[in-house]
C-alpha cells in the first residue's frame, strides 16, 4: 500500500512517531487482510486521515529555530504581560533599593534570572529549542533577545511611567532589575509557547 505522505515527513516527537509508525503498519497489515476494494478504501482512507492529523502542527514539541522580529514580538509581548503588575506596584521599588544597597545581591538577582530564562528556553524541554547562528559562536541570538527586550521595556516603561529616577541611578538599576525579573520569564515563555 502506497502513500504520498511517510511517517518520516510528520513534524512529531519521536515516541509519538514510533506511535504512528507502529499505528501505519496495523492500518497495512489490515489493509491485507480485507477482501473488498471498498474496504481496502476504506482502510487507506483512515490511514491518510491518522497521517494528516499527526502531521497538523503542534503548539509543543515543534522545533524551533533562529531568532527574528516574530519572537522579539512574542517575547514583548511575554515581558509586558508579566511586567505590567510590576510597574505599578510599590514593593517593587522597596526590593529595588534593597538590590542597590546589597551589589551582591542586585549581581545574584540579574544572575538568578538569566539562569531561570535558560533553564526556560533550553533545560526545561517545554519546546525543542535548537541554538541557531550564536552571537561570536557561543552566545544564542534568542538568550539575548528575550533577556534584551526584557531589559530594554523595564527600563523604558519604568522611566516613563516614572517609577525610576535616574538622578540616582543605583536605585533606579535595582528598580528596573526588580521588574525584569518576572518580565524575562514572561518573555521566555511568549517566544516559546506559540511554538514558532
Amino acid at each position: 500500500m502506497t502513500d504520498d505522505t511517510q511517517p518520516s515527513e510528520v513534524s512529531v516527537s519521536d515516541s509519538d512517531r514510533d506511535d504512528l509508525e507502529r499505528l501505519l503498519a496495523e492500518f497495512d497489515a489490515l489493509a491485507e487482510t480485507v477482501d473488498s476494494p471498498r474496504e481496502r478504501e476504506r482502510v487507506r482512507s483512515a490511514r491518510r486521515a491518522a497521517v494528516v492529523a499527526a502531521s497538523e502542527a503542534p503548539v509543543f514539541g515543534r522545533v524551533i529555530r533562529g531568532f527574528d522580529r516574530t519572537d522579539l514580538a512574542e517575547a514583548f509581548l511575554g515581558c509586558v504581560l508579566f511586567g505590567i503588575p510590576m510597574f505599578v506596584e510599590g514593593g517593587t521599588n522597596e526590593v529595588g533599593h534593597f538590590l542597590a544597597t546589597h551589589p551582591i545581591s542586585l549581581v545574584g538577582t540579574l544572575l538568578g534570572a538569566t539562569g531561570l530564562v535558560v533553564s526556560i528556553l533550553y533545560v526545561a524541554d517545554i519546546q525543542d529549542v535548537r541554538v541557531q547562528d550564536p552571537f561570536f559562536g557561543v552566545v544564542p541570538r534568542r538568550l539575548v533577545g528575550v533577556l534584551g527586550v526584557s531589559l530594554l521595556t523595564a527600563a523604558v516603561v519604568m522611566t516613563g511611567w516614572g517609577r525610576v529616577e535616574w538622578g540616582e541611578p543605583l536605585f533606579a538599576l535595582g528598580d528596573v532589575v526588580v521588574a525584569f525579573v518576572p518580565m524575562s520569564i514572561g518573555a521566555a515563555l511568549g517566544d516559546i509557547l506559540p511554538g514558532t
